[in-house]
């Protein structure tokens, strides 16, 4: 593996960016702020721009380190930040990265999040050297699956009773792709 941080990624529709100090209000009024986007996800709606801010402060400080991965989800024409995602967690020893996403409720079914997720996947597996890159979702919202199934990643089982969001204690479904098991490896 080798470390290169959150670097700019471009796809047909988007740029994935670091984001900017300055992405404060888009970010609290395109996602942070509603409740439906946040329904399932492992943190609070925001409640004000300076929380966004205080989140954002901490994400652009982490920016310095090479093994930080934290991209603004930007639609091309506009550098608009629509979304966001990010490695969560990882066990680097053995190249493993688990990937986590939101969007804003304007963009949800459109195939954004698919085409970011597979931007994010390309480049940490072919420019980081990830062997294994996963992602899990709450059973109740089996639409973030969706997203996983179409770039490739292959349901690996529920864990019952494993995970926590904003709905409590709830089951998970894990996905994951290995780097030898993607289409024309």
């Amino acid at each position: 593996m080798e470390h290169k941080g959150t670097q700019i990624l471009i796809t047909d529709r988007l740029i994935l960016r670091p984001f900017r100090l300055s992405d404060v209000q888009q970010m609290y009024n395109n996602w942070a702020s509603d409740p439906d986007v946040t329904h399932f996800l492992t943190w609070p709606t925001h409640t004000s721009p300076d929380v966004t801010r205080m989140v954002l402060e901490h994400w652009v400080s982490s920016y310095e380190k090479p093994d930080y991965y934290q991209w603004a989800i930007c639609l091309k024409d506009t550098d608009e930040p629509i979304g966001s995602m990010a490695v969560v967690h990882g066990d680097f020893r053995v190249a493993r990265a688990e990937i986590g996403y939101c969007i804003g409720k304007k963009w949800w079914h459109q195939g954004i999040t698919s085409e970011a997720l597979q931007a994010v996947m390309d480049y940490l597996f072919d420019q980081v050297g990830m062997n294994r890159i996963e992602a899990h979702h709450d059973v109740n919202n089996p639409r973030s699956g969706l997203v996983m199934q179409k770039c490739g990643m292959k349901q690996e089982g529920v864990f019952r009773d494993y995970g926590y969001n904003n709905q409590g204690v709830c089951d998970i479904v894990q996905y994951a792709l290995l780097k030898k098991d993607r289409q024309g490896a």
